[in-house]
């Protein structure tokens, strides 16, 4: 017999009393520490500028039917001091871009405004490091003892962050803001004094590799072969850490949705190809590839919100060659990153999903540009892989080219503007015949 903490549902148990023969329960609580800590332990130093962390990343090797286990011993460094950091984001004044800065900004000032729910404050809410919790551990007295996921390590704040970037459309982020129609009448006339000054750098447009209707927007577009481009690209992000002091900059494409690239052999297959291929201004060589390859080569971190394949091998071994980091492929924070832990959850439960519909429409220019085929087969293909990579794990409900039917649709319907509607349906087959349907 146990007694459940509510929010977290741990127990502890405290035999006492031996003459009596009673069992005292402790119901255990959660607290949270809010302050820094330290780890009292011989796997974690501290000095002045770093924190070095000892770690033994234990796995197994399988080699036909002989598990071994094995261990690599790792050494973590963090620099305690967080240097002063610029974001540039590619596609800043989109309704990502736009709103992303927006958002720091009124946190910065603590901004509050009106809405017809009363008034709202500035917060961070969808924010995995700013309002996620992490669990430490348990205190003396049985209790969970959790902290906010920014207290784990020396993190940068989005507060102090120097925004700035690219965008096919010149436009002010004031007037992009307003544009996108995402934030609150009264946020916006609060922040529009200090979005007006804010304006795109002249950004790469390769109108082969994006829908056509993009066009009317492309007024702020460099010139040149996509070397020079590249080149142009290179400066901007040495002249805006100069600028601004900076110790470092990162780069995160949020901008349109790119059609796949090819992979060709002497094209993008390797680092010495995708540098020569640029210089050569190669028709398969995308925008967002032109973007990461000048991040990698000033040693920026590049980081691809999108559902396109712009690192290609030679884009990832040129990262590799240069010790830079490169992620992502889309930002998978709605209907993929669900469809994600559903089928993970099925399939896990040994529940075999056997058809998966997925239906979208959203307004916004995001929309617009999926409504062309070759873009909304990118976003396709990124639903679709954390699907298959479920099923290929699972060869006792699934044959070897087996895969459930999966239907992804996408409208562009601009009514709804940058309100996203998505609905998904799962039917799944389970115990003795029987069927099961989520939706």
């Amino acid at each position: 017999a146990a007694l459940h903490c509510r929010c977290c549902r741990n127990y502890t148990i405290r035999y006492t009393d031996i003459q009596t023969n009673y069992c005292t329960f402790i119901m255990s609580s959660c607290k949270n520490l809010d302050g820094q800590f330290t780890v009292e332990s011989d796997s974690c130093k501290y000095t002045d500028d770093a924190i070095i962390a000892d770690y033994s990343y234990e796995t197994t090797i399988v080699e036909g039917n002989t598990v071994k286990p094995s261990k690599l011993q790792m050494q973590f460094k963090t620099e305690r001091k967080v240097g002063k950091t610029g974001v540039m984001l590619v596609g800043l004044g989109g309704n990502n871009g736009c709103t992303c800065v927006a958002g720091a900004i009124a946190n910065k000032l603590g901004l509050t405004w009106e809405t017809k729910e009363g008034t709202q404050k500035s917060n961070y809410w969808g924010s995995l490091l700013l309002a996620s919790t992490v669990k430490l551990g348990n205190d003396r007295q049985g209790n969970s003892v959790y902290t906010p996921m920014s207290n784990m390590l020396p993190l940068l704040n989005p507060n102090d962050i120097v925004w700035g970037g690219w965008d096919i459309n010149g436009t002010n982020l004031g007037e992009a803001m307003k544009r996108s129609k995402v934030l609150d009448y009264d946020l916006q006339s609060k922040l529009y004094p200090h979005m007006k000054d804010i304006k795109p750098l002249p950004s790469i447009y390769f109108p082969d590799f994006i829908a056509a209707n993009q066009g009317e927007r492309a007024d702020n577009v460099l010139t040149g072969t996509k070397q020079e481009q590249m080149e142009q690209i290179r400066k901007d992000i040495r002249d805006f850490k100069a600028k601004n002091g900076l110790d470092q900059v990162i780069l995160l494409w949020t901008a349109n949705t790119e059609r796949f690239s090819a992979v060709e052999e002497g094209v993008n297959d390797n680092a010495e190809n995708i540098l020569s291929s640029i210089e050569m201004g190669e028709a398969e060589v995308s925008a967002s590839t032109v973007f990461a390859v000048a991040s990698i080569l000033e040693g920026c971190t590049f980081i691809n919100g999108s559902p396109q394949n712009t690192f290609v091998p030679g884009v990832v071994e040129l990262a590799r060659q240069k010790k830079v980091f490169i992620a992502g492929d889309d930002f998978k924070s709605g209907q993929t990153k669900m469809k994600s832990v559903m089928v993970d959850f099925l399939v896990s439960a040994g529940i075999k999903p056997v058809s998966i519909v997925s239906y979208n429409h959203l307004g916004n220019n995001d929309g617009k540009n999926l409504s062309a085929p070759s873009q909304f087969r990118s976003k396709e293909i990124s639903k679709s892989n954390v699907v298959d990579d479920m099923v290929a794990s699972n060869r006792i409900l699934f044959e070897e080219d087996e895969h459930p039917d999966h239907v992804v649709v996408i409208k562009y319907v601009p009514y709804v503007a940058d309100s996203k509607r998505a609905m998904d349906e799962y039917t799944s087959e389970i115990f003795m015949g029987g069927k099961n349907t989520i939706a």
